[in-house]
């Protein structure tokens, strides 16, 4: 009998993934995305589509009760994949296939930009968590649009799977400029993007993040508002904002007429690592720069999460990502108010057996709760069971 994809992962990728040093994170990362570029690019040639085919039959969980209606798209689940993974969006045509429900592409610059310098992405397996300073490499808004054209997507509305765009500032474009920056990306890209992103959260583009304050933010979110055919536009924000800052957030967020608020990007705050030593470097965590990302993350994004819920209320759709690497923690989350969830850290640890396991762990906490839709168990506080 065939082994399936998550015993194959399981047999050659975790011993990979199971230590600090070794096969470079960031050159796995490289190689996988190619070979899922490729097939995404030729997944109407037979043999490929026949693979594509068994992959989605082993992943993909199809239950009504998951589907929900978001700021005018439809979610055949609840679970993505985060921003950060498929940057330029090569493989936008078979995320589906992997079971999520949605995926969030990008990040994409208005310029092309190589990102920090190498090495920038570090993994840290005993805690199954992850260190990244990337700085938005990407091939720019242009190539972006080119690569996603020639793959041959379904219009927007029509795909299996939802696609967001997340869009963040170029390092060259100073911050005064910032608004046109992101304007000629979105604007560029709409056409393409069921929802779109703002990323003003990541700690790897100088003076980004300052943009989450709320004259900046307000200004941005006006610019981007007014071009003509913009998609269902969200914001992500940073876990380490203070609950002042969450609450401007959500009461801007209402008031501007934003389609939801993605929670929470990769935190400065080593969370109770500082002392922990990278290999590759023989430096702590607390003298090395980059966002932290993974199981650490979980209790900070899970109480922005309701701290998010307790201001806006459940008109607000939340996505909650950061830490959620298990049916429990997603349920958790879900309950806690956020409509949607998305993966990263978790899913490369765990491997694409992830994304079933959360989806049947949810349809079993429905039939647990009596829930005749995973909409009504957001925001319900219902425990796991």
């Amino acid at each position: 009998m065939a082994e399936g994809t998550g015993s194959l992962y399981r047999r050659f990728v975790g011993p990979l993934l199971a230590q600090d040093e070794g096969a470079d994170a960031e050159q796995l990362s490289q190689l996988t995305l190619t070979l899922l570029g490729q097939a995404s690019l030729r997944r109407g040639w037979p043999l490929v589509a026949g693979s594509l085919a068994g992959l989605g039959a082993e992943l993909q969980r199809h239950d009504l009760r998951l589907e929900q209606t978001l700021f005018g798209c439809r979610f055949p689940n609840p679970v993505g994949l985060a921003a950060g993974f498929d940057k330029s969006a090569v493989a936008a045509g078979i995320w589906h296939l992997f079971g999520f429900g949605f995926a969030e592409l990008g990040t994409v610059t208005w310029h092309a930009q190589p990102g920090n310098p190498r090495p920038r992405l570090f993994r840290l397996a005993a805690e199954r968590a992850a260190l990244n300073r990337m700085g938005f490499n990407n091939g720019g808004a242009v190539a972006a649009r080119r690569t996603l054209e020639r793959q041959g997507l379904p219009p927007a509305g029509q795909r299996p799977a939802v696609l967001g765009i997340n869009f963040g500032k170029s390092k060259i474009t100073p911050l005064e400029l910032a608004a046109d920056d992101y304007a000629s990306s979105l604007e560029l890209l709409a056409p393409l993007a069921d929802y779109a992103v703002i990323n003003v959260s990541s700690p790897n583009t100088p003076g980004l993040r300052e943009l989450q304050d709320e004259t900046q933010l307000r200004r941005l979110v006006e610019r981007l508002r007014r071009l003509p055919a913009c998609p269902p536009l969200l914001v992500k924000i940073a876990p380490d904002l203070e609950d002042d800052a969450i609450d401007t957030i959500a009461r801007l967020a209402y008031e501007e007429g934003l389609a939801g608020v993605v929670a929470v990007n990769t935190s400065l705050n080593r969370l109770g690592l500082e002392g922990r030593r990278l290999v590759q470097t023989g430096r702590t965590l607390a003298e090395e720069a980059g966002g932290l990302s993974g199981a650490p993350l979980r209790a900070r994004a899970l109480e922005v999460i309701r701290r998010l819920r307790a201001t806006a209320g459940p008109s607000l759709p939340l996505i909650g990502v950061g830490g959620i690497d298990s049916p429990e923690v997603a349920w958790e989350r879900i309950v806690a108010g956020a409509s949607l969830v998305q993966l990263y850290t978790g899913w490369i640890y765990r491997g694409p057996e992830l994304v079933p396991a959360i989806l049947e762990g949810l349809l079993g906490q429905l039939d647990q709760h009596g829930f005749r839709s995973i909409g009504e168990a957001v925001g319900s506080g219902a425990p796991w069971r």
